[in-house]
C-alpha cells in the first residue's frame, strides 16, 4: 500500500474544517461521542471508530461521506483498524485509501462509469453490474461486509434500556455461560471463582456474574481471544440486588462481536484494581444445561492458598420424579496436556454438614472440562435441605494428586425480576371488571420467598389469594400455597418459608400462577403467570413497588380484561425512566388491534381530559415497553411531584385509554433539561500513565517527538511548560496542545486548589486523607475521549482528539450506573440579527458590542470596495470563480465556488432527472447520462455514434469522480 494513498481521519477533518470555515457551508463533521436525540446509542465502552456522524465497529469498512456538496467518495475505502495499547485495551483507528488505482484494466474501447461506482466497466457488462453494489477492494483488509443495523433509527425513548422489540416473548434469545478462575500469567494468581450467565437478546448482551473468594470487582471486561478489550462495564454497589452478584448489559453489540460470541471466541474478565491486571477470566460458551437450570453452585477449593482452581454446577429436577440432574464445569482440577488423554477417576458427593448423603463415581479424561450425572430418588429430607440451600456438592479427583472443589446449592442466581401482572383476561373464566393485580417476588438463598402483592378495582371483596400451578383439568385449580391471611386493604406483603425444592424449580421455570378470588368470582377474578422479567438496568425494580394500571382508573372507568404495572423513576437529569408490563391485551377479542402492536403508552396529567398535555411514550410489542423520556415540561414535573400525573395505555378498542395508573415521583426539578451537578472535577485519573518502550516508539512512524521525549500516537500528557493547565496529544506525528477549559460552577463561593487548574466549590474541598479513602472505594466512569476515570457526580467539557476541549458539550459521570452522560449546551435566544462568536473555542454566539473603529487613511481608497475571499491558501477577488482542490483527490471539477463580497460560496453542478433505462457516467463529466452512443466520448473527446434510448423510473444520483 502506497503511503500517499493513505488518508487519515485527521487529514479529512482538516479538509472539512477548511471548507467549512471558508464557505460557511454546513459540511458533515466527525461527531463527538455525544448522540443527537434521534441517533442510536453506541454501546457504552465499546471499541470502534467514529467517522462523520456514524460509529463503526472494529474491522468495519465504508465509503466516507463528506456531506454536501462533496457527497460520497466512492473511490475511497475507510477501514476501522484495531490497535492494542499497553493496557490491553483496543483503540479503533481509521485508515482510508484511494482504490482508484486498483481498478482492473478493461478490454473494451469505451468503458463507462456507472453511478455509485469507482471503477469503469464495459457497456456490455452494465446489464449485470447495474444492480450490483460497487466492488470493494481492500488489499489485505480482513473484511466484514457492512450490514444495516436494526437499531439505527430508534426513537430517543428507546435509548437507555432494551426496547420492547428486543425482549418480546416471540423473539429468540440465546443463553451462554462462563467459568471464571485465576489466570496463570498473573502473579500472584487470584483464588476467586465466578459464574457468568449471559443472555443475548437481539443485539443486547445481558449478564449476571456470581463470584466467590474475590473482593468487590470494579470492572467487567469483554475481550476477544487475543486479549483485545472490546467492552468494559464499571461495577457499582447499587446496581445489583445481592452483594456478590454483578448485573449489567452490553448494549448494541456490533455484529462482528456477536459472531465472536456465537463461535466461542469471546472471554469475560473481572478486575479488582484500577490497573489492567485481570483477576479472574473465562471463555464464554453455549451450554445445553442452561435451558433447564433451576439450581446452581460456585465451587471453590477448601485450600485457601490454592489459586486457579474452581468450578460451577448447573442443576435441575426431573419434571415428575425427584431426580437431581447436574453438570459440573471445572478448571485447574486436572493437569492438561495436548498429548495426554489418560483416564482420571472422579467422585461427586452430596453433603450436609460435611456428611455425605449421596455419592456417585465416574471417569473423565484429562481433556474433559465438565462432568454430568444424575442423583435419583432424592428423599423428602434431601429435597427439604435442597430448598433451604443447605446441601453442598463436591467434585474430587482420585488420582495421585487429588484435588477437590465444593460449594452450596441455591436457586440459580440472576438479575431478573420475578413478577406477575394479574388481569381478568387471564382468569380461568375470563372477566372484564377493569381490576388489576400486581405482584413482585424475591427468592432468597435459604428458600424463603418474599412477596408484595397489590390489588385494585375488583368488583367485590377479595376472599382468596393463592399461589397455584397450571390446572390439571379444565378450570380445576391446583393450589400450592394460600396467602389469604396476609391480605389487608388491597395489599399482601410477607415472606413464605413453605416452598419445597419442587416449588422453587417450578417458580424458576415460570410454571406458577397467582390467583385472586372475590365474592362475585369465587374461582378467580384476576390471575397472572409468575415469570422472570429480564434485567434492564432500571434500579426502580429493586427498591420500589410497580404502579398498578387498571381500567377502573381511566376517566371514565373502562370494563376491560386488561391490566398492567409500571416502574417509573426520575434521574438526576430529570429524565423519566419507565418500564411497563401489560397482560390480557392479546385475547381473541383484541385481535383487531394488531398481531404485534398491542397498544401505546402515554404520560399526562390526571385532570386533563382533552389529551393536550399527554406525552406519547412508545408502542407495545409483546407485553413490555421500556425507555427514557427527556425534555419533560415543568408542568408535568410538578404534577409528578404532586401525584396528579398518570401513565395510560390505549388500544384500538379504547383509543382514549384502556388502563391507567397514578404516578407520584417527588422531585426537585426546577426546569427541564440538563441539571449541572455542583462538583465539577474532571482532572483526576485513577489509571496510572503507562509509558511504552521508547525504542519501540521510535519504530512507529506515527509517533511524535516533543520536549525531548518520544510520544505514542493517540497518547495524551501534560506538557512540561504548563503541567497544570494544558494537555497535549499526538495525532500521527502531529503535536496538538490545548489549554484546559473549565466547566462553569454552580455555587456561591469558589476556591483555587494548588494542584488543580480549575477552581472548585469551597464546600466540596476535601482533604488528602479523604481523597485516598475515596480512591480505594471508587465509583466513577471511564471516558474514552480523554482516557480518564472521572469520579461519580463530576462534570467536565469533553476532550476529543484532535479537536481538543469541546465547550459545546458538558459530560457528567452517573455514579449509580457508571455511564457518561453528555448534553449539548443550550445557547440562549439572542435579540440581535447578526450574532457573532467572539472566540473560536466559544460554543454560543453573542450579540456584537458596537465599537467605533479608528479611521485608517491607508484604506480610504478601498473602504467602499468589495472585500476579497480567502479559501485555503489562496485569496480570490470579488466575483471570481474556481474549482476547489481537496487533497489527495485533486480539483473537484463538479463543484464551483465563487467570491461574493468577502463570503465564499460553493455549489455542486445540478444534474437533470433522467428517465432512460440505462444510465452511465462519463469520466470527464459531472452528471450521469443516458446510455446513448451520441453521449459517449473517446479519449480525444470526440463523440461516437448514437443508440436508441429506453425509459425507466429510476432517478440517478451523481457520484464523485
Amino acid at each position: 500500500m502506497k503511503t500517499e494513498e493513505l488518508v487519515s481521519v485527521l487529514h479529512l477533518v482538516f479538509i472539512l474544517n477548511l471548507v467549512d470555515e471558508a464557505t460557511g457551508l454546513r459540511v458533515k463533521m466527525p461527531s463527538l461521542p455525544i448522540q443527537a436525540e434521534d441517533d442510536a446509542v453506541h454501546g457504552k465502552g465499546t471499541a470502534g471508530c467514529s467517522f462523520g456522524d456514524r460509529l463503526y465497529a472494529l474491522r468495519d469498512t465504508w465509503h466516507p461521506d463528506l456531506g454536501q456538496p462533496f457527497g460520497i467518495m466512492h473511490c475511497v475505502v475507510c477501514y476501522c483498524e484495531p490497535q492494542l495499547n499497553r493496557r490491553g485495551k483496543v483503540n479503533g483507528k481509521v485508515n482510508c485509501r484511494n482504490i482508484k488505482h486498483d481498478c482492473p484494466e478493461l478490454q473494451c474501447r469505451v468503458p463507462v462509469l456507472l453511478p455509485g461506482h469507482c471503477c469503469r466497466t464495459c457497456p456490455q457488462d452494465n446489464a449485470s453490474s447495474f444492480r450490483k453494489k460497487p466492488e470493494e477492494m481492500f488489499d489485505g483488509f480482513e473484511y466484514f461486509p457492512l450490514e444495516k443495523e436494526d437499531n439505527l433509527q430508534k426513537s430517543p425513548n428507546d435509548r437507555s434500556y432494551i426496547s420492547s422489540e428486543d425482549i418480546s416473548m416471540d423473539d429468540s434469545r440465546t443463553d451462554f455461560v462462563a467459568l471464571l478462575t485465576g489466570t496463570s500469567g498473573r502473579s500472584p494468581a487470584s483464588k476467586g471463582v465466578a459464574k457468568a450467565r449471559l443472555t443475548l437478546v437481539r443485539s443486547n448482551l445481558i449478564f449476571a456474574i456470581h463470584y466467590e473468594r474475590l473482593s468487590r470487582p470494579i470492572r467487567v471486561s469483554f475481550r476477544d481471544r487475543d486479549g483485545i478489550v472490546l467492552f468494559e462495564h464499571p461495577v457499582h454497589k447499587t446496581s445489583s440486588p445481592q452483594s456478590n452478584l454483578i448485573c449489567g448489559m452490553w448494549r448494541n453489540v456490533h455484529k462482528p462481536y456477536i459472531k465472536f460470541l456465537k463461535s466461542d471466541q469471546l472471554h469475560v474478565a473481572l478486575m479488582t484494581q484500577p490497573q489492567p491486571d485481570v483477576s479472574i477470566q473465562g471463555k464464554i460458551v453455549k451450554h445445553r444445561a442452561l435451558f433447564a437450570e433451576t439450581f446452581s453452585s460456585v465451587l471453590t477449593s477448601p485450600n485457601p492458598e490454592c489459586s486457579g482452581l474452581g468450578g460451577i454446577a448447573m442443576l435441575t429436577l426431573s419434571d415428575v420424579e425427584n431426580n437431581l440432574h447436574f453438570i459440573i464445569m471445572f478448571e485447574g482440577l486436572l493437569r492438561r496436556s495436548k498429548k495426554d488423554h489418560s483416564i482420571v477417576p472422579v467422585r461427586v458427593q452430596l453433603l450436609y454438614r460435611n456428611q455425605a448423603l449421596r455419592e456417585v463415581r465416574g471417569n473423565i479424561t484429562t481433556q474433559d472440562s465438565d462432568f454430568a450425572e444424575v442423583l435419583t430418588d432424592l428423599s423428602n429430607k434431601e429435597m427439604f435441605l435442597l430448598s433451604r440451600g443447605q446441601l453442598e456438592i463436591a467434585l474430587e479427583t482420585e488420582d495421585r494428586n487429588p484435588n477437590r472443589i465444593s460449594g452450596f446449592i441455591t436457586g440459580k442466581k440472576t438479575c431478573d425480576t420475578i413478577q406477575s401482572v394479574l388481569s381478568g383476561g387471564n382468569a380461568l373464566t375470563p372477566t372484564k371488571t377493569g381490576a388489576v393485580g400486581s405482584a413482585k417476588f424475591t427468592l432468597h438463598d435459604n428458600g424463603t420467598l418474599e412477596f408484595q402483592v397489590q390489588v385494585a378495582g375488583t368488583a367485590s371483596e377479595v376472599i382468596g389469594l393463592t399461589i397455584e400451578t397450571k390446572p390439571r383439568r379444565k378450570n380445576k385449580r391446583n393450589i400450592l400455597h394460600d396467602q389469604t391471611s396476609d391480605y389487608r386493604n388491597g395489599f399482601a406483603i410477607g415472606v413464605s418459608d413453605r416452598l419445597n425444592a419442587r416449588d422453587i424449580h417450578m417458580l424458576l421455570q415460570n410454571e406458577l400462577f397467582i390467583n385472586i378470588a372475590t365474592k362475585e368470582y369465587e374461582d378467580g377474578e384476576l390471575r397472572g403467570q409468575i415469570n422472570s422479567l429480564l434485567y434492564s438496568g432500571l434500579q426502580a425494580r429493586y427498591h420500589e413497588l410497580p404502579i398498578p394500571l387498571a381500567g377502573q382508573f381511566v376517566v371514565p372507568p373502562i370494563k376491560t380484561g386488561s391490566a398492567g404495572h409500571a416502574w417509573v423513576s426520575l434521574d438526576e437529569h430529570c429524565h423519566l425512566h419507565y418500564e411497563i408490563v401489560v397482560a390480557g391485551l392479546s385475547k381473541a377479542e383484541d385481535i383487531t388491534i394488531n398481531a404485534h402492536l398491542h397498544g401505546f403508552a402515554e404520560i399526562g396529567e390526571m385532570d386533563d381530559n382533552s389529551g393536550e398535555h399527554k406525552r406519547l411514550l412508545k408502542g407495545f410489542y409483546g407485553s413490555e415497553a421500556q425507555g427514557i423520556l427527556k425534555d419533560i415540561s415543568t408542568d408535568l414535573l410538578r404534577h409528578l411531584n404532586r401525584g396528579t400525573a398518570f401513565i395510560q395505555v390505549s388500544t384500538k378498542l379504547n383509543p382514549k385509554g384502556e388502563i391507567r395508573g397514578p404516578v407520584l415521583i417527588q422531585n426537585q426539578c426546577e426546569s427541564k433539561g440538563f441539571v449541572t451537578p455542583k462538583e465539577p472535577d474532571y482532572e483526576e485519573s485513577l489509571f496510572q500513565e503507562i509509558k511504552p518502550d521508547p525504542e519501540e516508539l521510535k519504530k512507529d512512524p506515527n509517533s511524535c517527538f516533543f520536549e525531548g521525549q518520544q510520544r505514542a500516537h493517540g497518547s495524551q500528557w501534560a506538557p512540561d511548560y504548563d503541567r497544570k493547565c494544558s494537555i497535549c496529544s499526538c495525532q500521527k506525528r502531529t503535536i496538538i496542545c490545548d489549554p484546559i477549559i473549565c466547566a462553569p460552577l454552580n455555587c456561591s463561593e469558589i476556591v483555587h486548589v494548588d494542584d488543580k487548574c480549575c477552581p472548585v466549590c469551597k464546600d466540596k474541598v476535601e482533604t488528602k486523607d479523604e481523597k485516598k479513602t475515596e480512591v480505594e472505594h471508587v465509583e466513577g466512569c471511564y471516558f474514552d475521549g480523554d482516557k480518564k476515570w472521572h469520579p461519580a457526580g463530576t462534570t467536565w467539557h469533553p476532550f476529543v482528539p484532535p479537536f481538543g476541549y469541546v465547550k459545546c458539550a458538558v459530560c457528567t459521570c452517573k455514579g449509580a450506573t457508571g455511564e457518561v452522560h453528555c448534553e449539548k449546551v443550550q445557547c440562549p435566544h439572542l435579540p440581535c440579527s447578526q450574532p457573532v462568536r467572539k472566540n473560536v473555542s466559544d460554543c454560543c454566539k453573542e450579540c456584537p458590542v458596537t465599537e467605533v473603529a479608528p479611521f485608517d487613511h491607508t484604506d480610504m481608497m478601498q473602504a467602499d470596495g468589495p472585500r476579497p475571499c480567502k479559501f485555503g491558501r489562496h485569496t480570490y477577488t470579488n466575483n471570481n470563480k474556481w474549482h476547489p482542490e481537496v487533497p489527495p483527490f485533486g480539483e473537484m471539477k463538479c463543484i464551483t465556488c465563487w467570491c461574493d463580497e468577502g463570503s465564499t460560496k460553493c455549489q455542486r453542478e445540478k444534474c437533470p432527472v433522467l428517465t432512460c433505462q440505462n444510465i452511465v457516467k462519463q469520466q470527464h463529466k459531472c452528471c450521469p447520462e443516458c446510455e446513448d452512443l451520441t453521449s459517449y466520448y473517446d479519449e480525444d473527446g470526440e463523440k461516437l455514434k448514437g443508440r436508441k434510448k429506453g425509459k425507466s423510473s429510476w432517478n440517478a444520483k451523481p457520484s464523485l469522480d
